[in-house]
C-alpha cells in the first residue's frame, strides 16, 4: 500500500498502487486518460434524464452522424463483449453463424458469449497474420439453404487485429463486396479502431461506412477510457432490434451520460487519435530498438500498438520478473508486447535494456 497526501491520492490519502510502474502486457492496464477524468467530472452534478435521454448521448449522436456518415446509429454499451454480442445478435437470426479468424477476440476471448449468449455459430478460420481475405472467408461461405448447417450470414475482422496488423481500406472493401455479393453482413470489432485509424492515416468512416462495414463495435477502454464502448450501427437495415436487445443483454446503463461522455471526449481535439499514435508510435520505437537483436525475432508486422515476438521461454520468463507481458503461443515461444497512450520513451529505453541484457546472458 502506497500512502499518499489527501491532495495526491483524493480524500481517503490512500492509494494502492504505485502510479510509477507501467508494463507491457496490455493497454487496458493503463489508467483513464486525464482529459477523460475531466470530461467525466464536467458531466456529472446535477440531474440528466436516464438510459440515454441526456444531452451526452445526444451530441454523442450528433458527433457520430457526423464523422460516419447520417444513418449512424449509437449505442453505448459498458464493454467490448457487450458490443459483440449486441451487435452481431442484431445482425442475424437464432440459425446464423459468424465467419471469423481464429484469433479473433469473440472466438478466444469472449468465454462463448456470442455463442451462449446469442445462439450464433462461429465458423473461425485460421490465418497467418490476423486478417481475413475474400479467399479465406471462401472457405467456410457455403451451405446456404442446407438444414443441416447454421448458415454463414456475417463477416467478423478487427480493426486493428489481434496480431497487431491493420486491414487497409482496400482490404476492408474487398471482404465487404465478397460478404455482400453473397448475401452476408460485415461486422467489424474496433475495440483498437482509434489505432487502426493512426496507422492508416485516414478518417475513421474511410476504412468502415465506406469501406462498406455494416456494423461496428467501436472501442474506448483500450484508449484511455473507463469502461465505454458502443455499438455503432452504419447501416440499419442490417441490424434489426438492437434497441430492445442492448437491454436484453444487460448493456443500457442506467447513468449513460458517463458513457457517453467519456466516448464523446475521443473525438475531440483529436484525443482518440493522438492517444493512439503516441501508443503505435512507442511500439514502433520498441521494435526499432530490438530490430537486429540476436536470439529475437519479430512475428508480425507491427502496424498498430502491439510487437510480436519470439525468444526463447528462458529468456521471456527472465524478462518478464521485471516487466509484465504475456506469452502468445508459448510453444512457439511468441510473446505479445503492448503499448499505451501512457507510454513513455523511458519506459521503452528500459524495457529494451532489460531484454537486450537477459538475452546476452
Amino acid at each position: 500500500m502506497v500512502r499518499t497526501t489527501a491532495a495526491e491520492a483524493g480524500e481517503s490519502g490512500v492509494r494502492l498502487h504505485d502510479p510509477a510502474i507501467r508494463t507491457f502486457a496490455s493497454d487496458n492496464y493503463a489508467g483513464v486518460h486525464p482529459e477523460v477524468l475531466l470530461a467525466l467530472a464536467d458531466a456529472n452534478g446535477g440531474h440528466q434524464i436516464s438510459y440515454g435521454e441526456d444531452a451526452y448521448t445526444a451530441r454523442l449522436n450528433e458527433v457520430v452522424r457526423e464523422t460516419f456518415g447520417e444513418r449512424s446509429e449509437t449505442f453505448p454499451v459498458f464493454n467490448g463483449t457487450g458490443a459483440n454480442v449486441v451487435g452481431l445478435t442484431a445482425m442475424m437470426p437464432r440459425w446464423g453463424a459468424v465467419i471469423s479468424t481464429a484469433t479473433a477476440h469473440i472466438h478466444t476471448d469472449e468465454a462463448g458469449a456470442p455463442e451462449r449468449v446469442s445462439g450464433l455459430k462461429l465458423l473461425p478460420i485460421a490465418t497467418p497474420n490476423g486478417k481475413l481475405t475474400p479467399e479465406l472467408i471462401a472457405t467456410e461461405a457455403w451451405g446456404w439453404g442446407d438444414e443441416h448447417r447454421a448458415q454463414p450470414l456475417v463477416v467478423s475482422i478487427t480493426q486493428s487485429t489481434e496480431l497487431g496488423t491493420v486491414y487497409t481500406v482496400e482490404e476492408v472493401r474487398a471482404i465487404a463486396d465478397y460478404a455482400h455479393g453473397h448475401g452476408m453482413a460485415l461486422h467489424m470489432d474496433g475495440a483498437r479502431i482509434w489505432n487502426a485509424a493512426a496507422s492508416l492515416g485516414v478518417p475513421l468512416r474511410a476504412f468502415t461506412s465506406d469501406a462498406g462495414v455494416d456494423v461496428l463495435s467501436f472501442g474506448g477502454t483500450k484508449n484511455g477510457l473507463l469502461g465505454a464502448e458502443a455499438v455503432i450501427v452504419l447501416d440499419p437495415d442490417r441490424a434489426d432490434g438492437i434497441l430492445y436487445l442492448r437491454k436484453l443483454s444487460m448493456q443500457l446503463a442506467s447513468k449513460l451520460r458517463f458513457i457517453s461522455a467519456q466516448l464523446l471526449t475521443l473525438f475531440e481535439d483529436d484525443l482518440g487519435l493522438r492517444s493512439a499514435a503516441h501508443a503505435n508510435a512507442m511500439a514502433q520505437r520498441l521494435r526499432s530498438s530490438l530490430e537486429g537483436t540476436p536470439r529475437l525475432s519479430f512475428s508480425q508486422a507491427t502496424d498498430a500498438n502491439g510487437v510480436f515476438a519470439v525468444l526463447d521461454n528462458a529468456v521471456t520468463d527472465r524478462i518478464r520478473e521485471r516487466f509484465r507481458f504475456y506469452d502468445w503461443d508459448r510453444a512457439a515461444g511468441q510473446v505479445r508486447w503492448m503499448c499505451s497512450f501512457d507510454t513513455t520513451e523511458d519506459d521503452i529505453d528500459g524495457f529494451v535494456a532489460a531484454i537486450k541484457e537477459e538475452l546476452a546472458r
